[in-house]
């Protein structure tokens, strides 16, 4: 039968055109891989097994060299340490989080407008991870040459560069996971990541505890720090060796602002996402909480701490494998039992102290970290692999930004639980962490359902 083409005259198949169709085809994807690119029935992204099977083995190394350095450099217990050790004023020491953490997250947007012009992504993760361990290796410097307030607010300066380097790296990560490692994979990607990199936090709290390395000492946790810095400069250039999709079309154009804010108004799932995110940030919240009332005012505060840094290692260690791959088959659901877990412990711990014994042993207190930690790495798998799943690639990216700038925010709002705790009593932040943690597992079960949980979107 006579067919009619879109554009011209009428022209009749012959019985070779699907073997011409098809042999063009084959030539075109030979010219394509040559590229490192491909088309027709390759898979999702074109990328054959092994490709992925590479890919897979470059974001666990590079991740697992991050997140150690990030241990390494933890600000919460090894900068304030350190900062303290080399008599920076106080003031300084507190504004190390604040600084570390939104300036980690509220650049976003106009980083992710940025990036969102460029083709391929991963060279922005490796020069985040870069440009921190260049900042890493200049803070062990200045400890080891200098005191007091100026050391206090180089140390500072670097940490604001470190953030905002990380907020790039966090920015772009999701994307070039998306575009390098299939759907499935990606949960145990980072859950393996993760726990490679808790196990090494693991014994670096150990060998400190047990005075391994001489004991705590400027020189040695300087050197830790210089270490950090090495492991994120290995990070970038590992990095550098994914074989990432770029994108098809041409370079996509910033959109406006009103454009780029839209999901926010207009995508329902997004907007129970954010919601679901923010009350689940009480599993970060809650554990300076649970070592307050544990240690806060016991002589032998450093000795009952150690066990605790342990035993937050040890559950990221034991936990974020197997986060990983729940979130591989329902991130949703790994939302939903992180925050009904940290939820139970959260009031458990504060139960305790307000109605129970009004002390913690240090076990108990021990097994309580451990929980709440395990909880916390559910909902870092989770968020991630959900909003990785849930968008396309022109849109990933904007996502990310936009929902990481308003946890930002909540973060520093979150400064209120201090407040409660200074005013009331940890116990009674805790509480609220409590009621937090279970209203984002009920907002995380009106999420939607990603293709591997079994319904499309």
């Amino acid at each position: 039968m006579e067919k009619r083409a879109p554009h011209g005259p009428m022209v009749t198949p012959t019985p070779g055109g699907a073997r011409m169709s098809e042999t063009h085809l084959m030539i075109a994807n030979s010219l394509r891989k040559m590229r490192g690119q491909s088309i027709g029935t390759a898979g999702a992204g074109g990328r054959t097994d092994q490709c992925h099977n590479g890919n897979g083995l470059v974001h666990v190394l590079s991740l697992s060299a991050s997140k150690t350095a990030d241990a390494l450099i933890d600000p919460k217990l090894v900068l304030s340490w350190l900062m303290g050790a080399i008599g920076a004023p106080v003031f300084l020491i507190g504004a190390l989080v604040p600084v570390r953490e939104a300036g980690a997250l509220l650049p976003q947007l106009w980083v992710a407008r940025w990036v969102q012009t460029q083709s391929i992504r991963k060279r922005f993760w490796a020069i985040g991870a870069a440009v921190q361990g260049v900042m890493a290796v200049g803070i062990a410097m200045v400890a080891l040459k200098l005191e007091g307030a100026w050391a206090g607010w180089l140390i500072l300066a670097a940490v604001a560069v470190l953030a905002i380097s990380r907020s790039v790296a966090s920015t772009t990560y999701k994307d070039a996971l998306a575009r390098s490692v299939p759907q499935g994979k990606r949960g145990a990607v980072i859950g393996a990541a993760g726990s490679i990199a808790a196990t090494f936090g693991f014994a670096y709290g150990a060998s400190m505890s047990f005075g391994v390395f001489g004991g705590v000492s400027v020189e040695a946790v300087a050197g830790f720090v210089f270490l950090a810095g090495l492991l994120f400069i290995a990070a970038a250039l590992m990095f550098m060796q994914l074989q990432e999709d770029a994108t098809t079309d041409a370079k996509e154009n910033a959109q406006a602002w009103s454009e780029f804010f839209q999901p926010l108004f207009t995508d329902r799932s997004f907007q129970f996402f954010i919601l679901a995110r923010s009350f689940l940030t009480a599993t970060a919240f809650a554990p300076p909480f649970i070592v307050m009332v544990t240690v806060g005012a016991s002589e032998s505060s450093l000795t009952r701490l150690g066990p605790m840094v342990v035993a937050s290692a040890l559950a990221a260690s034991a936990s974020a494998f197997l986060w990983g791959r729940l979130s591989d088959k329902s991130s949703r659901l790994s939302l939903i039992l992180a925050g009904l877990i940290a939820s139970g412990v959260y009031a458990l711990t504060a139960g305790v102290v307000l109605w129970g014994s009004g002390a913690l042993n240090m076990w108990y207190a021990t097994s309580l970290m451990f929980v709440a930690q395990v909880a916390y790495q559910g909902v870092r798998s989770g968020r991630s692999i959900f909003l990785t799943d849930m968008t396309q690639n022109d849109m990933r990216l904007r996502y990310t930004a936009l929902s990481n700038t308003v946890i930002g925010i909540v973060l520093l709002a979150g400064l209120g639980l201090g407040g409660v705790a200074h005013f009331a009593g940890a116990a009674h932040a805790l509480l609220l962490c409590a009621v937090m943690a279970a209203i984002g597992a009920g907002f995380a079960t009106r999420l939607a359902r990603t293709e591997c949980d079994g319904v499309p979107q």
